[in-house]
């Protein structure tokens, strides 16, 4: 029991909801409620944190690995339920739906990061993907009513395009195997790389989880979906489910011993034009959200970089600059969500002289925004150049170069909403005022991206022990 009880927990949390539902409970109730579940939830991934072992006929694993990602969903969704649990941009009679939709499709990331059997995670994916495809629409704003249903019509024919291709691959590794385990495919697939019918059927599996991770050309959804939801559930969508798409890419390449050339070029094409298209995109954006959105993809294309090294180093910083991305997101939705204050999305613009109305918020974007753009001591930097000397030690130096140029281009534009956010606005706007816990919630997140860009050995250590329980 203890092996589940993360995954026992959010199935007790749904039920509570649903419940709650039935009861027609208020709104405030029902927040209070699921900020009760959400820390208890997170309880239970740290009191999980120490448990091996397998289940379900060994389709289902729990190790370091797997409870290390859990406790940064967890927390991860502790946080996007304290933030954003005004929910000003849903109707209050959607409230317990969303919340249920939440924490279900947190159990389905929870199971895919556990599942070592193929059949194991395309249930889970479906699991999370579903409750996701419904919280997109669920948006309390009539005047673009048709541009949110498009939002999350667009998110669910490509997720099924997705889970099309994924499937397809993972029948041809049925029919060459005989089998849905990984690891008895990880026998198989060093010899069978070098047959193209394998590597096609990589390639198909791997368009699922690069179409969570939004990396090129699995990217299409974003702007729209990021523009589209509400600012709550783009949140959500911005991080915890990354964290799920890096640890299945984890899981899998670890099993690649050398990766094959064709899988190193794979992930060589799709991390530079993942980053050139999502840098050169966000440049020409005016809603937040879509840039943050494409500013997502090109911190994709980083995070392949890191993949392609094939070698625990090289993974150890990708499990890193992930768990920092997700601080950094977190710290500038949460400014996001303050600013919107009947949930409507935030044009850059709309940020002028944030710093006077509430220099808390101002501060919060500014160190979210420098660690972003990979500027120190933060943890975006630390993450960046240890991807990129892991790079240039495999000789990936014109590579290293283009991610160079794709930082500064990114430097560009995250520091153009710092400086509009610390310039004086043309008319006195009316003071933002900032709840005492979200001020607390602030500096929680300022301290972690300060405290893993400055420690970073800890986090890199304790990475590396997580990587090596499953090579």
């Amino acid at each position: 029991m203890m092996l589940f009880l993360p995954e026992l927990t959010l199935l007790g949390a749904g039920l509570v909801i649903f419940f709650v539902s039935i009861r027609n409970a208020g709104s405030n109730t029902v927040k209070n409620i699921a900020i009760t579940l959400g820390a208890l939830i997170f309880g239970a991934t740290l009191q999980g944190a120490t448990q091996e072992g397998d289940l379900f006929y060994n389709s289902y694993r729990v190790d370091l690995f797997s409870q290390t990602f859990k406790i940064l969903m967890g927390g991860a969704l502790l946080v996007v339920l304290l933030f954003g649990s005004r929910l000003d941009s849903l109707k209050k009679e959607i409230h317990p739906e969303y919340y249920l939709c939440l924490f279900m499709s947190v159990l389905g990331l929870m199971m895919l990061v556990s599942s070592v059997e193929l059949l194991a995670i395309f249930v889970a994916l479906e699991l999370s993907s579903f409750a996701v495809y419904i919280m997109v629409p669920m948006r309390d704003d009539s005047g673009r009513y048709r541009f949110q249903m498009e939002a999350g019509a667009k998110y669910l024919l490509f997720g099924v395009m997705a889970t099309g291709f994924m499937l397809y691959g993972m029948s041809y590794y049925y029919g060459l195997t005989g089998s849905t385990r990984l690891d008895v495919l990880v026998l198989e697939i060093p010899t069978l790389l070098n047959q193209p019918v394998a590597v096609i059927a990589t390639v198909l599996i791997l368009c699922g989880f690069f179409y969570k991770l939004a990396i090129f050309p699995f990217h299409f959804w974003v702007p729209d979906v990021y523009e589209g939801a509400a600012n709550e559930t783009t949140s959500f969508i911005a991080t915890v489910p990354k964290l799920a798409a890096v640890a299945l890419l984890l899981r899998i390449l670890t099993m690649i011993e050398g990766g094959g050339e064709t899988m190193v070029n794979l992930l060589i094409v799709c991390s530079i034009l993942s980053m050139f298209y999502g840098n050169l995109s966000a440049l020409v954006q005016k809603d937040i959200k879509r840039m943050l959105g494409f500013s997502g993809i090109a911190h994709a294309g980083f995070v392949l970089l890191g993949l392609l090294v094939f070698h625990i180093t090289g993974y150890a910083h990708a499990l890193y600059y992930i768990a920092g991305y997700v601080v950094m997101n977190l710290a500038c939705f949460l400014v996001i969500c303050s600013v919107a204050a009947k949930g409507e999305n935030v044009m850059i613009e709309d940020l002028t002289g944030l710093y006077k109305r509430s220099p808390f918020l101002a501060v919060t974007l500014l160190i979210g925004l420098f660690a972003l753009a990979g500027i120190p001591p933060f943890v975006g930097f630390m993450g960046k150049f240890f991807i990129l000397i892991d790079a240039l030690r495999q000789d990936y130096l014109l590579l290293v170069v283009l991610a160079a140029i794709n930082t500064a281009i990114a430097i560009y534009y995250y520091l153009s909403v710092v400086r509009v956010a610390f310039c004086s606005a043309e008319n006195e706007q009316d003071p933002i005022s900032t709840p005492a816990h979200m001020k607390m919630l602030s500096v929680f997140l300022m301290v972690v991206i300060l405290g893993m860009g400055i420690f970073p050995s800890q986090f890199i250590h304790y990475a590396e022990n997580t990587i090596q329980s499953i090579m």
